[in-house]
């Protein structure tokens, strides 16, 4: 399980897929979540806005688990 260390009080889904290398840029981040299921503490999510606080976990399609820790 790969781990996403933030400082501050949250962050957005789409900012947590270009911290893990899913996609290039910010912009890429609705193009990915209309094609690829992500899911985000067991609920299926296409905000990109979606706001990820530390305890919060993101299942990728592939399998792929990413929790969100503070630091």
């Amino acid at each position: 399980m790969e781990k996403i260390v933030i400082s501050t009080a949250y962050i957005t889904l789409g900012q947590a897929l270009k911290e893990i290398g899913v996609i290039d840029t910010g912009g890429m981040a609705k193009w990915y979540l209309s094609e690829y299921a992500v899911y985000v503490n067991g609920e299926e999510e296409n905000r990109r806005g979606k706001k990820l606080v530390p305890g919060d976990e993101i299942l990728l399609e592939d399998g792929s688990r990413v929790e969100i820790t503070a630091n």
